[in-house]
């Protein structure tokens, strides 16, 4: 395969992504006992289309290309003109060394808006490059919880599970993720990459 950023064209999605494989580069996603965290025990991007040969392929490829020297480059030069960008619509960032090397893209796409879901917040080398990530106009990091029923995480911009709209109560600065009344689409709703929305709720899948 040639040596080049595989993004993903998630059907939910306004944008591209760039992903790894689910479970394996999730660093946060582990109890210290090593089982997986609630909202990861039933990962949805361990199930479906995501079994599928060409999109574990895909995944398994990023996970070797992102080492490279030219990778940072590559990876500018195809978000492109992109308005949008998202994160790991499966995956983690895995290493300080990865978290670094996405800073510096999103650094040199200043007109892209980037939104990069983590749990890698957990980890002490990973977490200085959010924080930096986090000083970009550009860039929404949003903190994942670790629980499927509202559970909350320290931060500015962070994200949550419920197990159904009912259970979402409305508050300035609270969003909940409706996409489940558009058939798993985002639609016009930017909710996700907007720092004006503190935390996003999402409906367990």
């Amino acid at each position: 395969m040639k040596a080049s950023p595989k993004l993903s064209n998630a059907s939910k999605m306004p944008c591209k992504s760039w992903s790894l494989p689910a479970v394996i580069s999730c660093p946060g996603a582990h109890n210290k006992d090593g089982s997986l965290v609630s909202a990861c025990a039933g990962c949805y991007a361990t199930k479906g289309r995501y079994k599928f040969g060409a999109v574990q392929s895909l995944r398994e490829h990023n996970m070797e290309d992102w080492k490279r020297s030219g990778w940072v480059a590559a990876m500018v030069k195809a978000i492109g003109k992109g308005k949008y960008f998202r994160w790991f619509d499966s995956g983690d960032i895995c290493s300080a060394d990865l978290a670094k090397k996405i800073y510096n893209v999103m650094l040199q796409t200043p007109n892209c808006k980037h939104w990069l879901p983590t749990r890698s917040y957990k980890i002490g080398g990973i977490e200085d490059w959010l924080v930096s990530m986090s000083f970009l106009d550009n860039v929404t990091v949003r903190y994942s919880s670790d629980s499927v029923n509202g559970g909350t995480v320290p931060g500015n911009t962070t994200s949550t599970i419920i197990q159904s709209a009912e259970n979402f109560i409305p508050s300035k600065g609270y969003a909940l993720c409706r996409a489940f009344e558009r058939k798993g689409k985002c639609g016009s709703c930017r909710a996700c990459w907007s720092r004006d929305i503190h935390t996003v709720a999402y409906i367990a899948h």
